[in-house]
């Protein structure tokens, strides 16, 4: 269990690598961004539920709170990379937004 652990938890930091590079390499919505944020709130969602498998307690409210966040990022990453796909202005700003947002997530995982 710890192996698959520590396995899903390597995947899930390199999927917010994407979220969080794809607007510093393309410098607008790109589709690498769109996946890591699709890959990285599945692999938070299995690593849930290997949590609420094992003996320690799981904090629902922190669980929560991530998971709302985490929907704000894959909505501002897909609409981003939409707008991209169409030459609209805004789309930067919502993949500089779903980067934002990612950090805000992987800081309340570990502060919290």
């Amino acid at each position: 269990m710890d192996a698959l652990h520590l396995i899903l938890y390597i995947l899930h930091m390199i999927a917010m690598l994407a979220i969080v590079v794809g607007p510093a390499v393309a410098g607008r919505g790109h589709l690498i961004q769109v996946w890591g944020a699709r890959i990285q709130l599945l692999l938070g969602l299995g690593l849930t539920g290997l949590a609420g498998a094992g003996d320690d307690p799981v904090n629902h409210a922190k669980i929560g709170t991530k998971l709302v966040i985490m929907i704000a990022v894959l909505a501002c990453a897909e609409i981003g990379n939409a707008k991209a796909k169409r030459g609209e202005a805004a789309a930067p700003k919502l993949a500089w937004a779903a980067a934002g947002l990612a950090v805000v997530n992987a800081a309340i995982a570990f502060l919290w």
